[in-house]
């Protein structure tokens, strides 16, 4: 099982998403490979925000050495699933797909807990609540385990 998160910029949402995930499969019998990328290229070869790096260290997650990379076309095929942390990502991913395959692969991410409810993870970037999102991404992780087992 191939999974991509995706946020705007890939240095504090989706990178926490990746990291929350792999730490949370880890000693299980799962084969899955998980990466994350933004919508944007804008922090293309940067690392995570220091206050997301600092938010998965409270609890035991290492982001550090994660590098953010814009989503690419090939990534639509590659990946079986494809979870958007708000709105504007879901129509910037959907917007580069050709095939109808393509676009079914992309999920809200918090539509698993919530279905219908298009809920954001909101994007820690300026208002700096990176805990908060970590937890609500800790238990969105938690979902994403029980839909795909």
């Amino acid at each position: 099982m191939k999974i991509l998160m995706v946020c705007l910029g890939n240095i504090c949402r989706s990178p926490m998403a990746q990291g929350i995930l792999e730490a949370k499969i880890r000693g299980k019998n799962l084969n899955w490979e998980i990466d994350s990328a933004g919508t944007s290229g804008w922090h293309d070869g940067e690392g995570p925000d220091k206050r997301a790096i600092l938010a998965g260290k409270k609890k035991g997650v290492d982001i550090s050495k994660q590098v953010s990379r814009k989503i690419m076309l090939s990534d639509l095929d590659y990946y079986d699933f494809i979870f958007a942390m708000d709105s504007t990502n879901y129509q910037d991913i959907i917007k580069i797909c050709s095939t109808e395959t393509q676009k079914s692969k992309v999920k809200l991410i918090m539509n698993l807990k919530y279905p219908g409810m298009n809920m954001a993870v909101q994007d820690p970037y300026y208002d700096g609540k990176f805990d908060d999102v970590f937890e609500l991404l800790n238990d969105a992780m938690d979902d994403v385990i029980n839909a795909l087992v």
